[in-house]
């Protein structure tokens, strides 16, 4: 049985990216992780998942939770930096 780990390793985004496509879809970490697998080997997908970690720092600046917003920010530009269609 794979386990999360196991499923991360083969998956070409980070643990970030991948929750902030689960808390932008309310979806499960798995789920997230196939649907930012799925978008991630895709031009358009790429920029979903661009758009997605945006409206999540957009969501945590509205709610003045800054110290998420900077994680996300992080987690956004690791994603434009290795994914240059995005």
């Amino acid at each position: 049985m794979l386990t999360l780990e196991d499923c991360l390793a083969l998956c070409e985004l980070t643990r970030e990216e991948i929750d902030a496509i689960a808390e932008h879809e309310h979806l499960p970490e798995t789920l997230a992780m196939e649907m930012g697998e799925y978008l991630v080997h895709t031009v358009d997908g790429q920029k979903r998942i661009r758009r997605m970690i945006e409206d999540d720092i957009a969501e945590a600046q509205s709610r003045g939770d800054h110290r998420h917003s900077a994680a996300l920010k992080l987690a956004l530009k690791h994603f434009c930096e290795y994914h240059k269609d995005a």
